[in-house]
């Protein structure tokens, strides 16, 4: 299954594009090209949803409580 986001690209003043995900607040990055652009931030989503995962597992692990349970889902 595949997640779809929204990205916003900008034209850098310096020249080339910067972009950032709305929905992933924090996570933005920078290219040349438009290509480059969408590579980098593509990376960049994958990269804050791995360590968001990482985050709520240990906060979960954490609470040590008997009804809470750590479940995974496709997206």
């Amino acid at each position: 299954m595949i997640m779809k986001l929204n990205v916003i690209i900008h034209h850098a003043e310096e020249g080339g594009f910067w972009a950032e995900i709305p929905a992933l607040p924090g996570c933005v990055s920078e290219g040349d090209t438009m290509e480059e652009i969408l590579a980098n931030i593509k990376e960049a989503a994958e990269g804050w949803l791995a360590v968001a995962a990482v985050r709520t597992s240990r906060l979960l692990a954490s609470q040590q409580e008997e009804e809470t349970e750590l479940m995974e889902i496709d997206l």
